[in-house]
């Protein structure tokens, strides 16, 4: 246990450690003195514990075990969001959320998780042989619409999105032909500026269409990122506040709980979705870039276990988890400078949330794991976690 202790990426975890007092300074910053959100820090910092304890207890978790059960883990992950249709309260216009007592849960962000994990085990089983279209990319593809179109029905655009996201990242890294790379590249492409030129011309069709099948909420996210001009004074508030937030940060910010526009409640969820805006008004750019900074070590140290990994399941892992990160914070900060629609994906690690922190936390043990375990090669391993991989083809 203490050789594989000290096996564990020292740099990772002073990069979460920081990312935890800048999570806690900022949430204390807006929420001091509120009386409904005064204290949300201490909660942080609970949640905090929790997923340090999440992420120790996965990195000696020898994660082929979790690789080898992933279809059963899959299936009860669909059961769970199902479930969720039924039992799951609303939030923010999204029906996601199970409710313990004041606890809240939302099984979607697991997801993302459990699909990563099944994702990475079929690769695996391919055997690094090409992936056929009909008889692998398209199977593939379907383990992840089926939790896409779950959570989709339950307006949660966000963590929908990013199932696709880990998708392509992993069919990407999972040897797919280039010319079924290439065609799914212009087919994506040429389906998302066909949807944004419809939406931006059919506008009001559209809206009338939205509204009758209950898909309301979802108005009120693409008219300030495409067509500012028709959305709502509801609509524009959030998205038009925080690029005012934004851009009077200026180069240093206006210092620590002496943000306007966030101290003055203008812009909303500033303690979870909207922290960033935050980060950048009080500290402006260079605090932004510093935070951004800690991202990109993160990432590249990532990226380092997984091209030092001899198993040839682990890499996927990683890759997936890259993927979904890179999608949260793109999304995140790209939404409050008009890049992205507004989803209400939380910014990794940062954000106020203890669903959300957890499962980050537990992401990065897995990959801690796999650099723990995954220099053992399949002949070292004890028949109890040995994948059941198929025969290489001739």
């Amino acid at each position: 246990m203490l050789q594989k202790f000290k096996k564990i990426d020292g740099v990772i975890v002073v990069i979460l450690a920081l990312l935890m007092v800048v999570s806690i300074f900022a949430i204390y910053s807006v929420t001091y003195g509120r009386s409904k959100l005064d204290g949300s820090h201490e909660s942080m910092i609970k949640f905090y514990i929790l997923g340090f304890i999440a992420f120790f207890g996965i990195t000696f978790i020898d994660y082929r075990l979790l690789v080898k059960y992933s279809v059963y883990i899959y299936g009860a992950g669909v059961v769970l969001l199902v479930l969720v249709s039924f039992i799951g309260e609303e939030q923010n216009g999204a029906q996601g959320w199970i409710k313990f007592g004041t606890l809240g849960f939302q099984p979607a962000e697991l997801f993302k998780l459990i699909l990563i994990l099944f994702l990475g085990s079929m690769l695996f089983r391919k055997n690094k042989n090409q992936l056929l279209f009909w008889r692998d990319v398209v199977p593939l593809s379907m383990i992840a619409i089926v939790p896409f179109v779950i959570v989709i029905t339950q307006n949660d655009l966000g963590n929908a999105l990013s199932y696709l996201v880990i998708l392509v990242g992993l069919l990407w890294i999972g040897n797919i032909k280039f010319t079924h790379a290439l065609l799914g590249l212009v087919i994506i492409g040429g389906a998302a500026v066909a949807g944004i030129m419809s939406y931006i011309h059919y506008h009001d069709n559209i809206k009338v269409f939205l509204t009758d099948i209950g898909r309301s909420h979802w108005i009120e996210r693409f008219d300030p990122w495409l067509v500012p001009e028709k959305a709502t004074a509801k609509a524009s508030y959030h998205t038009k506040n925080a690029k005012l937030a934004i851009a009077s940060g200026g180069m240093s910010g206006e210092g620590y709980m002496q943000g306007n526009s966030v101290q003055t409640d203008r812009v909303p969820y500033t303690y979870s979705d909207s922290i960033f805006v935050q980060i950048a008004e009080e500290f402006g750019f260079v605090g932004s870039a510093l935070v951004l900074l800690l991202y990109f070590i993160l990432i590249h140290r990532m990226i380092l276990i997984a091209l030092e990994c001899r198993d040839r399941a682990g890499p996927f892992l990683i890759v997936g988890i890259v993927a979904m990160m890179l999608y949260q914070i793109f999304e995140n900060i790209g939404a409050f400078l008009g890049l992205m629609p507004l989803t209400g994906i939380t910014l990794p690690f940062i954000s106020y949330g203890g669903t959300s922190l957890l499962i980050n936390m537990a992401s990065i043990g897995l990959i801690m794991s796999v650099r723990l375990h995954g220099q053992e090669v399949e002949e070292d391993l004890p028949k109890s976690t040995r994948y059941s991989a198929p025969a290489k083809q001739v």
